[in-house]
């Protein structure tokens, strides 16, 4: 776990920044920060990871310009766990998120939880977010409230609400109604009724979003955030939270032949994140960390329309039924494509093996701003600054991975990995493509395997064998270890209620909550309760 303390590592790394000793590019003070998180992006879905994708060679040059971490996994295998978790750096069954917020939700991300923005503006940094929220929008769970000077996006999915011309989706969803109830065709899993809201601060600016544009707008307003960052002389921070690939946007050319519309989005996708390093690049290439991730694996049930495992296809579990990628604690659920490029600090074209996960995202960069963690409570995350600077290739030895939909109580610990062993106290399947799931299924003693050998996940261990019998006293006491440090420590609980008037709305009059000029009301962050926005 985590300490509150800056480390010797993070204090050498932060002097060495500081005077530019034995590196081409000198850095002025506190680096840059741009965090990219992927929605919903598979562990192959990047060509330097599985050469069968060919749509990525944007990051793959960012592979090969920085360090590519093959060993890296998101903290939970479901959209608001996973980005509380990085906020936060500290588990859902700590910071309170467990499962998804609704359009409706009263709550978000408990309010005595900090995250990363607020230390870093705390420590001078200007601070922006642009993309997907999805940690609550009403009041005061707004990104303005919770330490972002500058929001830009889609406060949850960009499937979660109706737009004029919907992005691809399995089942196709219709667009938003124009007309009143005659015009309205309700159908399962769509959101028909209340148009996507886009935001910028608190002022929704477009309902419904045109998603076509999306990817255009959300470079845009990252390379103005990142200008006005540069020309007020304070470091920044950038969290750019895609709205890829998820299901996919409308592709804004037809996809080559060969290529599909999910190969055109990755490709999209690719070409917004290698904009991205230019933008950043061109304001004083040497000063600024950029750190690329996903969210979760990707989504098995949307079929041609969902990301690529690469080997993580958990054969096990599929031979039972039921996918294997998000909401599963199988390693196609949470193990994700990683990349960090710092031009003179991190080395170029290096693979690192080590076991990290975006936990680690929040102590370590508190740590190289100069800044302290949050007292009173318990990380999960590391300052891997070691790692990153090629110093060590050792991340996590206990990494813990929480249920996530698909078994077991959600935000429980029912996985965990231990050096290369992988143990499964609860297993099941999360919706397959041909609308199958695996069903739940406790295991005592627990399942292992060894992923040095076995990244399929296909054949546990023998518990007969003398390597169960020597590896299971050491991940019992591991698993029971980490569930006293977790009984122990200041845990938070989200409110997941909802109401109708936490919906966000631009017009209550217009059918299907749509603007018709380019700026809807402003929508006060601190305002807990509103007129209702559910447009019925």
């Amino acid at each position: 776990m985590g300490t509150p303390s800056l480390s010797p590592w993070a204090v050498l790394a932060l002097a060495l920044m500081l005077v530019g000793l034995g590196a081409p590019c000198v850095v002025s003070g506190q680096p840059n920060f741009i965090v990219i998180l992927a929605d919903d992006v598979g562990w192959g879905d990047l060509g330097a990871n599985w050469a069968e994708t060919k749509e990525t060679p944007h990051l793959d040059q960012l592979a090969a310009e920085g360090t590519r971490f093959v060993d890296f996994h998101s903290a939970a295998s479901t959209c608001s766990p996973s980005r509380a978790s990085l906020l936060t750096g500290r588990l859902g069954v700590r910071n309170g998120v467990t499962h998804n917020f609704a359009i409706a939700s009263l709550g978000g991300l408990p309010l005595n939880e900090t995250t990363l923005a607020e230390v870093l503006r705390e420590a001078g940094y200007s601070t922006g977010a642009i993309g997907k929220w999805h940690l609550g929008h009403h009041g005061r769970h707004h990104p303005n409230s919770r330490g972002f000077d500058y929001y830009f996006g889609i406060p949850y999915s960009h499937d979660m609400g109706c737009t004029d011309t919907p992005g691809y989706n399995l089942p196709p969803c219709p667009p938003c109604p124009r007309h009143g109830t005659a015009a309205r065709e309700a159908r399962k899993d769509c959101y028909t009724e209340v148009a996507l809201p886009l935001f910028e601060n608190v002022t929704i600016v477009q309902q419904p979003v045109e998603l076509g544009s999306l990817a255009t707008r959300y470079a845009e307003e990252a390379a103005r955030f990142i200008q006005r960052a540069s020309d007020s002389g304070r470091p920044y921070f950038l969290y750019l939270a895609l709205a890829h690939m998820h299901v996919p946007l409308t592709p804004p050319l037809p996809p080559a032949p060969g290529r599909g519309i999910y190969g055109a989005s990755l490709s999209e996708m690719d070409a917004l994140v290698g904009r991205i390093k230019e933008v950043a690049d061109s304001h004083g290439k040497g000063n600024t960390l950029l750190w690329f991730a996903g969210d979760n694996g990707p989504w098995a049930q949307k079929c041609e329309l969902a990301g690529r495992l690469g080997p993580l296809v958990g054969a096990w579990q599929r031979q039972r039924g039921g996918s294997s990628a998000k909401q599963t604690t199988w390693e196609g659920g949470h193990r994700v494509p990683a990349l960090v490029y710092w031009p003179g600090r991190v080395p170029a074209g290096r693979t690192s093996h080590a076991l990290l996960s975006v936990l680690d995202i929040f102590p370590t960069l508190v740590a190289l701003a100069g800044a302290a963690l949050p007292p009173n409570r318990r990380f999960d995350g590391l300052d891997v600054s070691p790692v990153l600077f090629g110093w060590s290739d050792v991340g996590h030895k206990v990494l813990l991975h929480p249920n996530s939909g698909a078994a077991g109580k959600v935000g429980e610990i029912e996985a965990l990995r231990l050096a290369q062993y992988k143990v499964f106290y609860t297993t099941g399947g999360a919706m397959a493509c041909d609308g199958s799931t695996g069903p739940a299924e406790r295991h005592q003693p627990p399942l292992i395997f060894n992923l040095d050998r076995d990244l399929q996940e296909q054949e546990p261990l023998d518990v007969a064998s003398g390597e169960y019998q020597a590896v299971l006293p050491a991940v019992s006491r591991a698993y029971a270890q980490a569930l006293r440090d977790i009984a122990a420590d200041n845990v938070s609980v989200a409110d997941y209620s909802q109401d109708p008037a936490a919906i966000p709305c631009c017009n209550v009059q217009h059918v299907g909550c749509r603007c018709r000029g380019a700026h809807g009301p402003t929508l006060g962050p601190h305002v807990e309760k509103r007129t209702p926005r559910l447009c019925l």
